[in-house]
């Protein structure tokens, strides 16, 4: 199991280094990295945040894999940050152990994940959350769970259940399972489709205070606008870094 997991983990490195999905490298940092995730859980995970046509470049003046932030509409990239040098360095510590728990752990913290989108046209989206939904997908479907069994669940903030926490943060966290325990959630729908906001209004109950806090009620409109679901929940990461009253 911890193997398979690794691959999910690993399956988008090339995104860091630039290189296309064809000419990807076979490894990086001594591990094999660039493999094709089984159970068809990166397809299903892409789906969740971005539409299965013909890939057009959807912002003229970005053609790379920085991610744009739907926050501010800059780009992630700071050339004091991001050296060629840095990144393979915070690359490999995200995944060059072989400890799978550790590795997801690692990601849900990443800082240098969430620079970077998961398509160069969609560049809203994020490497950091499409990697943690296809190890979520991938988890759940190798114990046997189909996707329409499956909800986004709100847990509380630090309970990091293996493989299925795709958020973690001050507030709450987010868990895709089949099994909600009567803590808040909705299902996902029949299918992979870009639909956040479905689901986030369907919530059995909510983790912000919309009735007072005017900060939470902008989130809370926004989010039920969003479809794609890495951007969703890299806005919900952004958002709370940002807010002046945290």
């Amino acid at each position: 199991m911890s193997d398979v997991m690794l691959i999910a983990f690993r399956h988008d490195a090339h995104k860091f280094t630039g290189e296309s999905h064809e000419d990807a490298s076979e490894e990086f940092a001594g591990v094999p990295v660039n493999q094709s995730v089984p159970e068809g859980a990166d397809s299903d995970a892409a789906a969740l945040s971005r539409p299965q046509h013909k890939q057009e470049q959807t912002v003229p003046t970005h053609n790379d894999h920085y991610r744009l932030s739907l926050l501010t509409g800059e780009t992630a990239y700071d050339p004091g940050e991001f050296s060629r040098a840095t990144i393979e360095s915070e690359v490999a510590d995200l995944i060059g152990v072989e400890d799978a728990q550790m590795v997801h752990e690692r990601w849900l913290t990443s800082d240098v994940a969430a620079a970077f989108n998961e398509s160069v046209y969609h560049p809203y989206t994020s490497l950091k959350y499409h990697t943690l939904l296809v190890a979520a997908l991938l988890d759940n479907y190798l114990d046997g769970n189909e996707f329409a069994d499956l909800r986004l669940i709100v847990d509380p903030p630090g309970e990091v259940v293996p493989f299925r926490t795709v958020f973690d943060g001050d507030r709450f966290a987010f868990r895709i399972d089949a099994e909600d325990g009567d803590r808040p959630s909705a299902r996902l729908g029949s299918r992979p489709w870009r639909s956040w906001a479905s689901a986030w209004n369907r919530l059995t109950a909510h983790p912000l205070d919309t009735d007072h806090h005017k900060y939470d009620m902008t989130l809370d409109a926004n989010l039920r606008r969003m479809q794609s679901w890495s951007t969703a929940l890299q806005y919900v990461e952004d958002y709370a870094e940002w807010r002046p009253d945290r």
